[in-house]
């Protein structure tokens, strides 16, 4: 009985031994070869990001409703204002037209009054993220 628990014991040890080297022989080095182009995207992603932030300024809403009217209004709109971009929001249930970017609330009053000509309706808002 006491060789079968000596045999055991040194089988359990024998396999223990030999995992423990298979363990320790997965160590090696890796070299990753990155492409320099790669990084000047990223870099120009990121720098676009930056810039189409929701929350830069103002902007001014002209339109609340339903998809085909917000798409026509939105093209009237480039159409008469090509120097603002403009936007459709989805925001259940309603699609809204926001155009312009205005970094300051004077100088989005100013042209407000200008779209207020064409769209009564318009009003300014400041968007949250």
């Amino acid at each position: 009985m006491r060789i079968l628990t000596i045999r055991t014991t040194t089988i359990y040890i024998t396999i223990f031994t030999i995992c423990t080297f298979k363990l320790a022989a997965q160590e090696a080095k890796i070299n990753i070869h990155q492409n320099p182009k790669f990084e000047q995207l990223l870099n120009e992603k990121r720098k676009i990001n930056s810039s189409i932030a929701v929350n830069e300024g103002y902007k001014i809403q002209v339109f609340s409703g339903n998809s085909e009217k917000a798409k026509s209004t939105l093209y009237n709109c480039r159409q008469n204002f090509p120097e603002l971009d403009g936007t459709i929001v989805f925001n259940t249930p309603n699609y809204k037209v926001w155009i312009g970017n205005f970094k300051s609330r004077i100088e989005a009053e100013r042209n407000l009054a200008e779209i207020r000509k064409n769209y009564e309706n318009a009003f300014l808002i400041k968007p949250k993220k």
